[in-house]
């Protein structure tokens, strides 16, 4: 089967960076990054997480964590200069980034946010 090339891929590619694209079947009942992992027979610490997080001072940025961990709200908005920030609804995610759940990647995205 081809897999279809990303944004991602094509920067990888343009500035001669090595890389493996890797396909599997995805669960739409469980989009954890555990079980991510073991589908792809990989340690949870090598999966990361793309979560896509709103500031109230800069608005929307992205922040990437590694599978077997959570967000820390208050270090992610000291780190992106917000005094508070949480998860953009679910329901938001298509509107904003233009990428379902478990589709955003933290290079080459459609739109620019912060990361």
């Amino acid at each position: 089967m081809k897999i279809q090339k990303t944004n991602a891929a094509r920067l990888l590619d343009k500035a001669k960076i090595s890389y493996a694209l890797v396909s599997y079947i995805v669960n739409e009942n469980d989009l954890s990054a555990i079980h991510v992992a073991e589908t792809l027979g990989e340690n949870v610490e090598q999966v990361f997480k793309t979560l896509v997080l709103h500031g109230d001072k800069t608005g929307y940025f992205v922040c990437i964590i590694s599978g077997d961990k959570e967000v820390n709200f208050k270090y992610a908005a000291k780190l992106s200069g917000n005094k508070n920030c949480e998860m953009i609804p679910m329901k938001e995610l298509f509107p904003i980034t233009g990428y379902i759940r478990g589709a955003c990647s933290p290079l080459g995205m459609k739109k620019q946010f912060p990361t």
